[in-house]
């Protein structure tokens, strides 16, 4: 992957991305980590990739470390200094040298396919999965974007794609044409929550460290309401009218309460560091 790293800007300061672009305004909010558990679940509905996964980490002892690092090397690449993150893109690179397998026959979709870690269609549909959660959680717990602020998120999260290694040519050139990807592939063959994504999935959703228990109810509820209908009917998670209306009105007081959070529990870190060195 670092091969394909693209320096977009070179003589563009010292990160990838200014602090006046749509993603850092976005991706700095830490209650975007409450679409985390959407994300994973719409990853693991990939077989091939609930296959890497299973087959190549610890899952089960922590199921919510892989959230964790994908999510630390966002942040580093989003904020840091692009010293730091290279170095973030380089790790994520050498963790996937070793991921690749086969699909194991008991899956109903994909069963014996050869999986890779660096596959392009795989890559960009784990980019896809974080982007759209991140677009999902902002409107709902922070504020709604705009079309042109979504048009100009979405072009940001293009150069993201290609720090990762993701191939121009596959990635969806405009936001119409990248939430079209999406409808298609929810509805294709190649997502099918099998047993193995659904074994994982009740790892992501009853976390076995202690330190994530209090929490789990709220992470459920949230996890299950952020999610498409069709795969939530799929990971046989539970969902009404009645929930709708529960989860509208938890959005709308974690907006109301969100101007009045300090800034080192609303800000991710790396953002939260940045912003403090550019003020010097």
């Amino acid at each position: 992957m670092t091969d394909l790293i693209v320096d977009t800007a070179p003589n563009d300061a010292d990160r990838f991305f200014e602090p006046s672009s749509k993603i850092w305004q976005v991706n700095r909010e830490m209650v975007l980590l409450l679409a985390g558990g959407r994300a994973l679940l719409m990853q693991l509905a990939h077989p091939k990739i609930a296959a890497g996964v299973a087959e190549h980490s610890r899952f089960q002892e922590d199921p919510l470390a892989r959230l964790y690092r994908t999510m630390s090397a966002m942040w580093s690449i989003v904020f840091d200094e692009r010293t730091q993150a290279r170095a973030a893109l380089e790790s994520v690179e050498r963790r996937h040298k070793q991921v690749r397998g086969i699909v194991p026959g008991s899956e109903p979709s994909q069963g014996g396919a050869p999986y890779d870690a660096f596959d392009q269609e795989l890559l960009l549909w784990v980019h896809a999965t974080l982007i759209d959660s991140a677009l999902v959680a902002y409107h709902m717990f922070v504020a709604p974007l705009s079309s042109d602020e979504r048009i100009i998120y979405y072009s940001d999260s293009k150069k993201l794609a290609s720090l990762f290694g993701i191939t121009e040519g596959i990635i969806p050139a405009t936001l119409g044409a990248f939430e079209a990807y999406m409808s298609s592939m929810l509805l294709s063959d190649e997502i099918t929550v099998g047993p193995m994504a659904k074994h994982l999935a009740h790892d992501v959703l009853y976390p076995r460290p202690w330190i994530f228990k209090p929490g789990g109810p709220l992470f459920r509820f949230v996890t299950a309401g952020l999610l498409a209908a069709t795969l939530r009917v799929a990971y046989d998670l539970r969902w009404s009218a009645r929930r709708e209306k529960m989860l509208a009105l938890l959005a709308t007081a974690i907006r109301g309460l969100l101007p009045l959070v300090p800034a080192p529990i609303r800000i991710v870190p790396n953002a939260r560091a940045a912003e403090k060195a550019k003020r010097r």
